[in-house]
């Protein structure tokens, strides 16, 4: 029996001293084929799995800001209107396996999140703007009072964020509301500047 859990190096060698028939090393060797087949495949990785975390890591490249979420007890209901917003908002919510999740993380070289990845998980991922995912999720919760979905953490660009650092972030102003009031200080300025202008050009003219 002792044979049958040997490696097949080990094997060889024990067959090779014993002088064995032929017909034996035949047996001996098919065992031990076949149990470095049936090894192989328990640390086989699967081609759905590879292509799993080929997209996860392909959303952490792309993503501004990331939001990590416990969910237990989560309506179909609640879960629709949250993906609804979600996608109205250029951001994708996605409840992922922790351990893929965990491998596309030690991808892209994010560490420091492994004690969040345990129990039901959801990841919103922001593609265009970094506050939009933290703003939906928490005035979700907030709005509906919600005790089955709660913020653990996140990521911004490449560092970690507590669910403190998430929650700051959903208090911070949207990209397109930043843009407005950009557009609002240029316009305000151009049209400041315009005025200084025709002011000088008035008195020159009143001058000559």
């Amino acid at each position: 029996p002792t044979f049958f859990h040997a490696s097949y190096f080990k094997v060889a060698m024990l067959m090779e001293e014993a002088s064995l028939a032929p017909v034996a090393r035949v047996f001996f060797y098919s065992q031990t084929v076949k149990e470095v087949q049936e090894m192989s495949k328990v640390h086989e990785v699967k081609p759905e799995k590879v292509a799993a975390v080929a997209d996860i890591v392909e959303k952490l490249k792309n993503a501004q800001s990331v939001v990590i979420c416990s969910y237990s007890g989560l309506t179909v209901e609640q879960v629709t209107e949250i993906r609804k917003q979600c996608r109205e908002n250029d951001t994708a919510y996605c409840v992922l396996k922790n351990r893929l999740v965990l491998r596309a993380l030690n991808e892209v070289g994010i560490t420091g999140l492994d004690d969040l990845l345990n129990g039901p998980n959801a990841f919103v991922f922001s593609m265009k703007d970094a506050v939009s995912g933290p703003k939906i999720i928490n005035d979700y919760i907030e709005k509906n009072k919600l005790e089955s979905l709660k913020i653990t953490g996140g990521v911004l660009g490449t560092e970690t964020l507590d669910v403190a650092a998430v929650k700051h972030l959903a208090t911070l102003p949207s990209r397109e509301v930043l843009l407005a009031k950009l557009l609002g200080c240029m316009t305000n300025t151009v049209a400041s500047f315009v005025r200084v202008v025709d002011a000088i050009r008035k008195q020159k003219n009143g001058e000559e």
